[in-house]
């Protein structure tokens, strides 16, 4: 979840962004009452978004740079970013036809729609090691694993005058899957399912071809789509 903080506390960050120390006095642009004004200092040192120097000045930490590198200076608002995760698409051939691992959704959005096994990328974590641990995580199972696109997406809704979702993903092919597959997870139903029946599945995810485009490609490219959806 995003880290909310006060405007107050906002500003005061922006003031440290332009300020290697500063002292209590210029971190107070608004002249607030000093009781109330130190609310907000204590909150960003449990935050560990700044800390106090020996001289009694005060800094931001690693973690507070981070942050505050965020921020529109001038609507001084967080920047609204992009979600970046990984697409894992199990794939396995019985008797010359081709079988993919997806998920039933059984919450929202897109309730009872048939997707893919998906999630964010962590901190510090490599592409494959988002997509060994999410397959694991959801699943139950392993499988050989390989980078196989980058796709972008721009989600709008049905009438097109709202953007619903801006998400990248790293679309990772799974094979050789092995493992006991756990069938049913908390919010979404887990089985092989018969390519031919996918796609013509009417709940199928809206980017379903174009995945499938991602996966059956000779090599790596990066994929940008814009997509109207109505099940959101």
């Amino acid at each position: 979840m995003e880290l909310e903080i006060h405007p107050i506390q906002t500003g005061i960050l922006l003031v440290l962004l332009f300020k290697p120390k500063a002292k209590y006095s210029e971190l107070n642009t608004t002249g607030m009452s000093t009781d109330h004004f130190n609310f907000h200092v204590k909150r960003l040192l449990k935050l560990k978004l700044i800390n106090k120097t020996k001289n009694g000045k005060y800094a931001l930490t690693k973690k507070g740079k981070e942050f505050a590198n965020r921020f529109d200076t001038e609507s001084v608002v967080l920047e609204k970013q992009a979600k970046i995760g990984v697409l894992v698409i199990g794939i396995k051939k019985v008797k010359g036809k081709t079988y993919f691992l997806m998920q039933k959704r059984l919450k929202q959005p897109y309730f009872g729609y048939l997707g893919f096994v998906s999630g964010k990328v962590r901190w510090g974590e490599t592409i494959i090691q988002a997509a060994k641990r999410e397959l694991k995580e959801e699943t139950n199972v392993d499988g050989n694993l390989s980078l196989v696109g980058i796709m972008h997406s721009l989600i709008y809704s049905k009438n097109h005058n709202e953007l619903l979702e801006d998400k990248f993903f790293y679309v990772v092919k799974a094979t050789q899957v092995k493992g006991k597959l756990t069938e049913e997870i908390e919010g979404a139903e887990l089985n092989w399912v018969e390519k031919s029946i996918a796609s013509n599945n009417s709940k199928v995810f809206y980017d379903f071809k174009e995945i499938m485009t991602i996966v059956n490609a000779n090599k790596l490219r990066y994929y940008e789509y814009t997509f109207i959806v109505s099940g959101f």
